[in-house]
């Protein structure tokens, strides 16, 4: 580019002792093409182009995901394993229990969305900018860096860890639900171990994005599952028990099953992942719409439909109702939906640890599991992996799977999807909301706080009464009761 200009300029300014061809330079054609192509090439290498960012937008889109993507995961939170229980909480709670189920839908929903508006803030054109970017972000911001983060950092990673157990003790127990009592080769350790094996390569996860291909399959399995049971259900219409859905509250096992139904809501603390993560983040609402309106209408209808088919005789898990071949076929695939499932909050509690512990110095003590080509550290490959094995191990010594479900739904899920969103939102955005909005939350916060004080009194007392070999209900020992073993 400079060459050619110093030729023009030159052209025009008579040099001492110059020949005419120098004063005035024939330029042929090939001349100005060679100067061009070197013009380019300078223009490539020193020039920023519109290329590069490009490449640069593609390259962040490679870990970005979609809406349905989104949807699948949080699908997968929200559906999960614990629908197979749900029969088994309207045994324990009647038609509230499918009131529950339609109500908490709305307030999860609606408490989902309102904790991804506490991550933006207006700027002065009244345009939304997202400024936070996790649940622990805005607990700093509202209880204060010093106690805020530790405390929803606590609550989610029992939440999440919890879950983690739940899905493999289920497999255990699904697998010895294959065989006739007494006849399983292996006992209930056993199996858990051999399941938890499956699960060690989760350690080598490090997108979303691969996550979500997880929950995909998880949900395609989830489908085809509770086809075949309501296939086998409606052929049992004629013998459907309506007369044994209970109208009335039983106080000792009511609080059992709302807390199943509020756990199995628990998806607040995948949502702001989700929402950073999304390619149009205006969908997010919409997203969130739809897979919680599908959750609510499939899992009233399974529940409900799962009762009348096997009245008071419905058991914790009601694949165990099925006849033989059924309970074996459906069992199978249940297994496969637990192992799918377990990726997402595993990835979640891995993300949460190394947010708050593998940062390096000197925002957190340890140094960095990802090394300049992005890869994962030996050690934090090994650490992830023994993060698998504890879980193992906490299944195979934590028996009775939906009463410490809901004694962990009344606690950390009324928490984190009820009561902290609605109090962060009130406590960020109070002074732009309408009174009706703040009374809504304030209404959340309420039933909230009855969820969780009469939630953890009750199902911990049917909980230490189950250690005990007795009835969650003292004053009806009748009532089916199952340990999950």
């Amino acid at each position: 580019m400079f060459s050619r200009s110093f030729r023009y300029i030159r052209s025009f300014i008579p040099a001492y002792g110059a020949t005419r061809e120098e004063k005035h330079p024939i330029i042929t054609q090939e001349q100005i093409d060679y100067e061009m192509s070197e013009y380019d090439a300078q223009k490539d290498t020193c020039e920023p182009s519109e290329n590069i960012l490009e490449k640069f937008e593609d390259e962040s889109k490679r870990y970005k995901i979609s809406e349905w993507q989104a949807g699948w995961n949080i699908t997968n939170a929200i559906q999960g394993m614990f629908v197979v229980s749900f029969p088994y909480a309207v045994l324990q709670g009647g038609y509230w229990t499918l009131l529950a189920i339609i109500v908490v839908a709305y307030i999860c929903c609606h408490t989902g969305k309102i904790l991804v508006e506490c991550l933006y803030e207006e700027d002065r054109y009244g345009q939304k900018i997202r400024v936070h970017c996790s649940y622990v972000d805005i607990a700093n911001l509202v209880f204060g860096p010093r106690f805020g983060g530790r405390i929803v950092n606590v609550a989610q990673m029992i939440e999440l860890l919890m879950t983690c157990i739940l899905y493999i003790l289920l497999c255990g127990d699904l697998i010895i639900g294959c065989f006739r009592e007494s006849e399983s080769p292996l006992d209930l350790s056993y199996w858990i171990m051999i399941s938890a094996a499956f699960l060690l390569p989760c350690a080598f996860l490090q997108t979303l994005k691969s996550v979500s291909w997880f929950s995909f399959w998880c949900t395609v399995a989830h489908l085809v599952i509770n086809a075949i049971i309501l296939v086998y259900c409606f052929s049992r219409i004629n013998d459907w028990k309506w007369s044994e859905v209970q109208v009335s509250i039983n106080i000792w096992t009511f609080p059992i099953s709302l807390g199943v139904v509020v756990f199995s809501y628990t998806s607040q603390i995948f949502v702001p992942t989700l929402e950073g993560n999304l390619i149009d983040r205006q969908k997010f609402h919409c997203m969130m719409h739809w897979t919680h309106f599908a959750a609510a209408v499939f899992k009233a209808l399974f529940a409900y439909i799962g009762f009348l088919t096997f009245g008071n005789n419905t058991k914790e898990f009601i694949t165990n109702n099925l006849p033989r071949i059924f309970r074996i076929a459906v069992n199978v695939f249940l297994v496969l939906k637990a192992l799918l499932s377990y990726p997402l909050p595993y990835f979640a509690s891995v993300e949460l640890l190394a947010e708050s512990f593998f940062r390096g110095r000197p925002k957190t003590i340890f140094p960095v599991c990802i090394d300049n080509e992005k890869s994962l550290k030996i050690w934090a490959v090994i650490l992830r992996l023994l993060l698998v094995i504890s879980t193992m191990l906490m299944a195979i010594f934590i028996p009775h799977f939906s009463l410490l479900m809901g004694l962990i739904g009344s606690f950390t899920g009324t928490m984190l999807s009820l009561i902290w969103p609605c109090y962060f939102h009130l406590y960020l955005k109070g002074r732009t909301m309408s009174w009706y909005a703040k009374l809504f939350d304030i209404i959340i916060i309420i039933l909230g706080l009855l969820c969780l004080g009469i939630g953890i009194y009750y199902s911990g007392s049917a909980l230490i009464r189950s250690y005990r070999g007795l009835p969650p209900d003292p004053h009806n020992p009748r009532l089916p009761y199952h340990s999950g073993q």
